[in-house]
């Protein structure tokens, strides 16, 4: 059985961009799983036909820069533009998962992540934590730890702000995403299609 996954994601910078890439690159390493990538800013409004390409789907992975202490004003014109399948409940039952990337290590980024669990739980998705445990928070632990902000409701990473998405944010956030895209995959799979 083949389970249908998207990742929607908005990125300013080019930070969260690599993010998305290294999230759908960890969900597409499972098999019989098809992955896509939406930019939620070609979600212009309730008629857009990538909201009926998201009906669709088994499993949504939403992604977002953390400005401001909060998801982007794209990435919330998106949640609102979905308002028509919260009144008919067209995403009831699917999978739902988060990452953010801010610039600072805490940045806020919590917040983000709380709209996006906030958005999943109205359209009644069920929603797939991180499941990593934190690293570089001990002497030996170091910044090429996997989770090394200590997320758990979603995956977090950080970027400089004066290093570009092809170097920031670093390698270690990079396989905290793959890691995250294979689970929120994983737990596709076992959940089942949502077509049954």
């Amino acid at each position: 059985m083949t389970v249908k996954l998207a990742v929607i994601c908005h990125s300013g910078y080019g930070h969260t961009q690599a993010v998305a890439d290294s999230v759908a690159d960890g969900a597409k390493s499972v098999s019989d799983v098809e992955v896509s990538i939406i930019n939620a800013a070609d979600i212009s409004g309730p008629e857009s036909p990538l909201l009926a390409e998201l009906d669709g789907v088994d499993a949504m992975i939403f992604g977002s820069p953390t400005y401001m202490g909060s998801a982007s004003a794209v990435f919330k014109g998106f949640m609102e533009a979905s308002s028509g399948r919260w009144m008919e409940q067209k995403w009831a039952d699917k999978l739902a998962a988060g990452f953010t990337n801010s610039g600072s290590m805490n940045g806020d980024k919590q917040n983000t992540l709380i709209e996006f669990v906030t958005f999943a739980m109205q359209h009644g998705m069920a929603w797939v934590g991180l499941g990593q445990m934190p690293g570089n928070n001990h002497s030996g632990g170091s910044n090429a730890d996997l989770n090394r902000c200590g997320a758990s409701i979603g995956c977090m990473t950080q970027a400089n702000v004066d290093e570009g998405g092809d170097v920031a944010p670093p390698p270690s956030d990079r396989e905290t995403a793959m890691a995250f895209g294979a689970r929120v995959a994983t737990a596709a799979k076992r959940w089942g299609t949502t077509d049954a």
